[in-house]
This record gives structure tokens, C-alpha cells and sequence, in this order.
């Protein structure tokens, strides 16, 4: 089994991870589980700069394979925010309060309006330093009320048709999901290599 280090000590990143990568024969390890510890400030305004960035954190430190994600939700209706922020969305790292703000801010919006996509983009560094990127996205819209409890983040407040990404199975999420699609590309490449 090759090793990869992701550079998050999210849970819920690393289990998405894993699910996609270990049956095509990946260990997925966090950066914490590897002994890095390191939270590069994410400067970047595109959530390509940003995964970049904390790929290459890490990869300094560990000059092994590396992968890192950054990903978050684009409202329409918002100008495209939360974006890049959307992980410390309105000055907090609480998703509950991050799910309020968006919906407060889309409350005269009408449905039709409420258009929106999950971005997610992923970045690989080999073992010998070689870049490369993904990028994954998941069309939606805003609902009006936190709903399901398999989700983290903006999935109970992101609608794919008569039910949140919340509401989705893992299996059902995955297939479908910005993380998903940027994760399938990387095994693709992977499994090419």
C-alpha cells in the first residue's frame, strides 16, 4: 500500500478521503497521525492557491507524497461568498453559525435565486515534489432550514433537488460531491502513475 499524507487533521475530510483512496490501495494518513504540525495561513484567493498552499507545507516538512484540499460553498445570490472563507465564514470556525449567517442573508431571496455549488480542489504533491491539481464542483441551491444529520459544513442548508447533502448517504454524497468528483481524478491519476 503507498502512503499519502493529508494535510487537514479534519475527521470528516479524512474519512471522505479514505473511503475514495484506500480501496485503490492508499493509505491515507492525517498530518497529525504523521507527526506534522503545522496551519499554514490560506493567503490564496481561489481555493486552487489555497490547497497549494497547505500542500506545501507539509511536503516541506514530510518530502513525501501529500495531498490537501480546499474547498467551500459559492453562493450566487452572495456574490459568490463565503468562497474561500467559508471555513471561518463571518470571523467563526462554527458551522451552525456559518448555516445561519448564509441563511439570514438569503431570506428575501427567492428560490430560483438561491443557486449555488460546492467547489472543492485538491491538491497532490508526489514523493519527488511533481504538482498536480483537481477540481471537483456540486450544483445546489440554498434550502431554508438546516436539515439531515450525515453532512457537515453548509450540507444541511445545501439542496440537491428534494433533500440536503445532509440528508445523502456517504455512498450517495460521494458519488455525486465536489470532493468526490476532484477525489475520483486524483485516483484516476494515481492509478496511472
Amino acid at each position: 500500500m503507498q502512503k499519502v499524507i493529508l494535510a487537514s487533521s479534519n475527521p470528516n475530510k479524512l474519512r471522505e478521503f479514505r473511503e475514495i483512496l484506500s480501496p485503490l490501495g492508499w493509505e491515507v494518513v492525517s498530518q497529525k497521525e504523521a507527526g506534522i504540525d503545522v496551519d499554514p495561513e490560506e493567503t490564496g484567493t481561489t481555493f486552487e492557491e489555497n490547497s497549494a498552499i497547505k500542500a506545501r507545507a507539509v511536503y516541506n516538512i514530510a518530502h513525501s507524497a501529500v495531498i490537501a484540499d480546499d474547498s467551500g460553498l459559492s453562493v450566487d445570490a452572495l456574490g459568490g461568498e463565503p468562497g474561500v472563507y467559508s471555513a471561518r465564514y463571518g470571523g467563526t470556525r462554527d458551522d451552525k453559525a456559518h448555516n445561519a449567517i448564509v441563511l439570514e442573508k438569503l431570506k428575501n431571496v427567492p428560490d430560483e435565486a438561491r443557486t449555488a455549488r460546492f467547489v472543492a480542489a485538491i491538491t497532490y504533491i508526489s514523493d519527488n515534489g511533481e504538482e498536480k491539481q483537481f477540481v471537483g464542483t456540486f450544483e445546489g441551491r440554498i434550502g431554508y432550514e438546516e436539515r439531515g444529520k450525515n453532512g457537515f459544513g453548509y450540507d444541511p442548508i445545501f439542496m440537491v433537488g428534494e433533500i440536503s447533502s445532509a440528508e445523502m448517504s456517504p455512498e450517495e454524497k460521494n458519488a455525486v460531491s465536489h470532493r468526490g468528483k476532484a477525489l475520483r481524478a486524483l485516483a484516476e491519476y494515481l492509478g496511472n502513475l
